[in-house]
Formats: structure tokens, C-alpha cells, sequence
């Protein structure tokens, strides 16, 4: 009887579906948000609204994921600030006319832990390809009606002067915090 039970056990353990596939970021379920310190008052934070990404992941082999988003910088919000959005699309930041897009594509991805891992890659940004590592939490794989469907919380800092971010030092830090939350639906 205990073999029959370690048996059962053992075939449940290894049912569960380990996820494989390309994925297309859910819009609906994705938020891309940002933060910077204001004179270390507080920490001001705003998000992008539109953008459009694709990934593949893994879940047995986590490293021979990849991702790829396209930010449209038109669509920054700040705390439905329609003045502040306006400055913050200007060529005193980030010159959305000139540079509509920011793009983020993945050059490595280092498992860290058992739900964790390094995402590597380049953010182009105003018109400079700089590296930045996303630090990533895989939340969960499985179904939702009928799709597969994959989610991750991520997080990453760089540096805005390294971009040509420079104005309005030491107002506001030249550490940019960013953090994603992000669902994807299998293609």
C-alpha cells in the first residue's frame, strides 16, 4: 500500500505541465510603470500606456527564453497630469516626435533562483542602446479559458543620463526605477 501511495504521489508530483511556447504580451494584463525621486521628497511615478512585446519562455529551461517590447513614449502618464505629461514628451526629455519608441530586447537570461531569474539585454532609449538587467519573478503558467497564458513581475534601474536625460539634475534622480507586470497569451 505505501509503494502504491509513493507511486501516486510521485506521478502527481510529475504531471504538472512545465510551459513552453512564444507568447504575445497581453495589453490588458501588462503595466509598465516607472519611478525617479523628486529632491528625495518622494518618488514620482508614472507608467506607459502603449506598447506591444512578444516573448518566449521556457519553464524547464528558463535560458533559452527571449523577450522583446517596443514602449510607444507618446503614451507616458503622469498621475493624469496633462501639463506634466506635455513636458515629459518634450525635447526637454523624451522627444517623442523625434524618438517615438523605446525597445528593450533580451541578450541573455540567467536562471537565479527556483521562480527567479536575470533577464539581460539593451534598452534603446532616445536614440542610444545602453545594457540593462531586468530581475524577474516567474509567477505562474497555465490555462485561462482555453489559452495558455504566462506571467512574470520584473524589475530594473538604470541610469537616465546615460540616455542624454540630463535635464532637471539634481531635481530629479538620475536613477530611474522601473517595475513590469506582465501576462502574456500563447501565440
Amino acid at each position: 500500500m505505501k509503494k502504491l501511495i509513493a507511486t501516486a504521489a510521485l506521478l502527481a508530483a510529475t504531471s504538472v505541465p512545465a510551459f513552453s511556447a512564444d507568447y504575445v504580451i497581453d495589453k490588458s494584463h501588462t503595466m509598465v510603470f516607472f519611478s525617479v525621486s523628486h529632491l528625495g521628497f518622494s518618488n514620482s511615478t508614472g507608467q506607459f500606456t502603449d506598447f506591444d512585446g512578444k516573448f518566449s519562455f521556457d519553464e524547464k529551461n528558463p535560458e533559452k527564453s527571449k523577450v522583446e517590447v517596443t514602449i510607444q513614449t507618446d503614451s507616458i502618464d503622469l498621475a493624469n497630469n496633462d501639463k506634466w505629461n506635455k513636458h515629459m514628451k518634450s525635447d526637454d526629455f523624451f522627444k517623442v516626435e523625434k524618438y517615438p519608441t523605446a525597445v528593450f530586447k533580451s541578450s541573455s537570461v540567467k536562471k537565479t533562483g527556483e521562480k527567479t531569474m536575470e533577464v539581460a539585454g539593451e534598452l534603446t532609449l532616445l536614440g542610444k542602446t545602453k545594457p540593462v538587467t531586468l530581475d524577474v519573478t516567474f509567477n505562474k503558467a497555465g490555462e485561462v479559458r482555453g489559452n495558455q497564458v504566462a506571467g512574470f513581475s520584473a524589475t530594473a534601474e538604470f541610469d537616465r543620463t546615460e540616455f542624454g536625460l540630463k535635464t532637471y539634475a539634481p531635481a530629479i534622480s538620475e536613477t530611474v526605477k522601473l517595475r513590469l507586470e506582465v501576462e502574456g497569451a500563447a501565440k
